[in-house]
């Protein structure tokens, strides 16, 4: 298969320092929909997990109701980095602090899935078990330590940067 033909999947979660409802997290919710509408017309977007709300904050991962839990496909790794460090993303992202406790282990992980393949919430988990306990590797990785597309030859010129990563990914 070629580049092309394979999709960045990327899934995150965030320890809530309250429940969804309550009042310490009021200011991530009120822009919830915001980010979201955000996402879902920034360039590469393909798909993100949601319920009938419009949200994933009723999807609950782990057996851990106080994980809060997103999942989305973007066309490239460059698509989603931009989005989450360059677009509006990224005041809330500045603020998660005020919402989420710091979490221990990776809190992001990407892998790559083939066109047309939507992701389930236990793939998911399964690739946060293979980052925590394996470290990166091709099947689950992070910004920092990304890995190309199966069957592809990674070109330095369009991987994302480890320096435009920093220390939060």
């Amino acid at each position: 298969m070629s580049e092309s033909e394979f999709y960045l999947a990327q899934a995150n979660i965030g320890r809530m320092r309250g429940p969804i409802d309550s009042p310490v997290m009021a200011g991530f919710v009120a822009q919830l929909d915001y980010i979201n509408s955000v996402a879902d017309h920034s360039p590469g977007f393909v798909w993100r997990l949601q319920t009938d709300e419009g949200d994933a904050t009723a999807v609950q991962v782990f057996d851990d109701d106080t994980l809060l839990f997103n999942m989305s496909v973007w066309e490239t790794i460059e698509d989603l980095h931009s989005y989450v460090y360059r677009s509006d993303h990224r005041v809330p992202l500045r603020d998660r602090k005020k919402w989420f406790e710091r979490f221990e282990k990776p809190f992001i992980v990407l892998w790559w899935v083939p066109r047309g393949h939507t992701p389930s919430v236990r793939e998911a988990e399964q690739k946060f078990e293979s980052l925590w306990s394996r470290g990166p590797s091709p099947e689950a990785f992070t910004f920092k330590s990304s890995f190309p597309p199966p069957g592809s030859v990674e070109d330095d010129s369009s991987a994302v940067s480890r320096e435009e990563c920093g220390s939060s990914a």
